[in-house]
């Protein structure tokens, strides 16, 4: 591998990037526009139904338990859903084997789902869980960097990849010493370095309006977000590996893009959904990013903490990264 040539393909590529300034201009404007709308209409809580946390739920039977528009959640420790009461990701909790609850004094729905509660277990203890409000927009915050990030990794290195093949690019790169790992990891660094600028400047620029909510460090954020994009850039190389077609890899980006946007957790807690559901989304690396920086920022988590969406981020990056580089052609047609 030839280090000067590696850098040349490196440096091509940015300026190319910051010479479009359409491109550059809309990386930076959308997940603002985003940010300012979702703050915007989601100035309270941001969700349409009660969450209420119940200790030992898969034990636990009571009528209560049966009551309507409810979402009831099992979790096995008391402290993590005390946190998540104080963060106002919980309305209540509570412990039916002790009898007694937790509200959270701040909000108004913890209020009101101690009232349906109080009508029918008048004899349970209350307690309360006072903390920090979470602002959806703290909450969303991560979503909309990583599905910023998505959407810049995979259509950034797929487009440009699939463009550089049809215009016959790669088949003068091919021609001169450029090796195909040496293209490769070029693309791989160039757009790494891109997105993670990018996403920084975003978050830097945004922090100043909303003073966002952060309990980690800032070091783990950037070693979970570098690795997730990582993750994608390499998936976003598997797709265009072979393809000379635009309109194809246009479909293929987009078939791989929105099922991750939906349910990855961008724009709502997977906490309480169907099994099924949870089992497809953990096979999304979207998932991971997003849940990752999320624990980060909301619960001060550390990169032990949030160590099992590190590993499948690296895992799925190995995959892809395998699987593009075995599939990769300078121009052929698939």
């Amino acid at each position: 591998m030839n280090l000067h040539r590696f850098i040349a393909v490196i440096k091509a590529r940015n300026i190319e990037f910051f010479r479009d300034k359409s491109s550059l201009g809309w990386n930076i404007i959308f997940p603002v526009l985003l940010l300012v709308g979702l703050s915007m209409i989601f100035s309270g809580d941001g969700r349409a139904l009660y969450k209420i946390g119940v200790l030992n739920l898969a034990q636990t039977q009571d009528v209560f338990l049966d009551t309507k528009h409810i979402d009831f959640i099992d979790y096995q420790n008391a402290d993590t859903a005390q946190l998540k009461l104080s963060q106002h990701s919980l309305d209540l909790v509570i412990d039916f084997t002790h009898k007694q609850y937790w509200i959270n004094s701040s909000s108004p729905n913890s209020y009101i789902t101690e009232k349906l509660l109080s009508a029918e277990h008048a004899d349970f203890e209350k307690l309360e869980a006072n903390g920090t409000a979470i602002r959806y927009v703290d909450w969303v915050l991560p979503g909309v960097l990583g599905m910023n990030m998505m959407f810049s990794c995979l259509f950034g290195v797929g487009y440009v990849i699939v463009r550089y093949r049809k215009n016959a690019v790669l088949k003068r790169l091919k021609a001169t010493p450029l090796t195909a790992l040496e293209f490769v990891s070029a693309q791989l660094v160039s757009r790494l370095f891109i997105v993670m600028f990018m996403s920084i400047v975003v978050y830097a620029g945004c922090n100043m309006f909303f003073d966002f909510y952060m309990l980690g460090s800032y070091l783990d954020l950037l070693i979970v977000g570098t690795l997730g994009a990582f993750s994608l850039i390499t998936l976003g190389l598997l797709i265009a590996s072979r393809s000379k077609s635009e309109e194809l890899t246009g479909g293929l980006l987009n078939l791989t893009s929105w099922p991750m946007m939906m349910l990855s957790g961008v724009w709502f807690s997977l906490e309480g959904a169907p099994k099924e559901l949870q089992y497809v989304a953990d096979a999304l690396p979207l998932t991971h990013l997003v849940s990752g920086a999320r624990k980060v920022i909301t619960e001060g988590a550390t990169l032990i903490d949030v160590s099992y969406h590190v590993t499948m981020l690296m895992i799925m990056s190995g995959i892809f990264l395998s699987l593009g580089a075995y599939f990769f052609s300078w121009n052929t047609e698939r």
